[in-house]
């Protein structure tokens, strides 16, 4: 029988993690023309089938932390992952939260209190995929950046949690201009417009967004193409950060 001094300081921690609140992550990024989702697939090799079962980022959160530091430790133990700017997003606490048994089985065999009511609180995120090198720990077997349009059936409501936030990052979307997170330091106008067409599902007008973005005065122009396409090469530009920050006043609008 252990005791408390000869618990080794993971068990020590893991005796602390609270079986009623937890925090899954929703990281997205852009790759290739396609918005993308980062996915763990659980190990299930403790279990009596070879089952593959994907969720977001996430677990219990930790009694002697914020929700934000622990959000921050569980993306860094699942993919490795650290140093990210995470939003706080939404709630979910439907009591029913698991929908199946191998959600179930799961639980049975990582959690001492597999059958607790558990509310997450979710958080979203943008990144350059090109930025960060995932690496699967703990109970992630594999790290997978899944295109949105693709998702698998995920465990829990894990779904519902990626559709909520698709739903935060468009609202977003709208009222700042977040889309250049998911985009190079220098980028053409070109990939910028697929940004915003792909998270907000529709089809923008060529001329009309180029001129509604050039307007805004916070892009800057680079004597710079792109280079290595098998097409016109296209003129680079940049995101003016402290052009942004003098001009926002809540007076501007992201619609096209």
């Amino acid at each position: 029988m252990n005791t408390p001094e000869t618990m080794t300081a993971v068990e020590n921690r893991l005796v602390q993690l609270n079986p009623h609140v937890s925090v899954d992550c929703v990281i997205f990024g852009f790759d290739e023309g396609d918005l993308k989702v980062l996915l763990i697939e659980r190990n299930l090799d403790e279990l009596d089938h070879q089952s593959r079962l994907y969720s977001l980022p996430g677990n219990l959160v930790d009694d002697n932390e914020d929700l934000d530091t622990s959000a921050m430790r569980i993306l860094k133990e699942l993919t490795s992952i650290e140093n990210l700017f995470l939003e706080q997003f939404y709630a979910f606490g439907d009591p029913n939260r698991v929908k199946n048994s191998t959600d179930a089985q799961w639980l049975n065999a990582v959690r001492d209190v597999p059958t607790a009511r558990v509310i997450t609180v979710a958080y979203y995120s943008l990144v350059k995929i090109g930025d960060y090198q995932t690496a699967p720990s703990s109970f992630a077997r594999k790290t997978w950046w899944c295109p949105v349009s693709e998702t698998p059936d995920l465990a829990f409501d894990h779904n519902k949690i990626l559709n909520a936030a698709l739903r935060s990052l468009k609202n977003k979307l709208r009222i700042e201009p977040i889309g250049f997170e998911l985009l190079p330091k220098k980028f053409t106008l070109g990939q910028l417009q697929k940004v915003y067409e792909t998270i907000l599902g529709t089809v923008l007008d060529k001329r009309n967004f180029r001129r509604k973005i050039l307007n805004k005065g916070f892009l800057k122009p680079l004597q710079e193409k792109q280079k290595g396409v098998p097409h016109k090469r296209a003129r680079l530009f940049e995101f003016d950060q402290e052009t942004y920050d003098s001009l926002k006043s809540g007076q501007l609008n992201f619609e096209f």
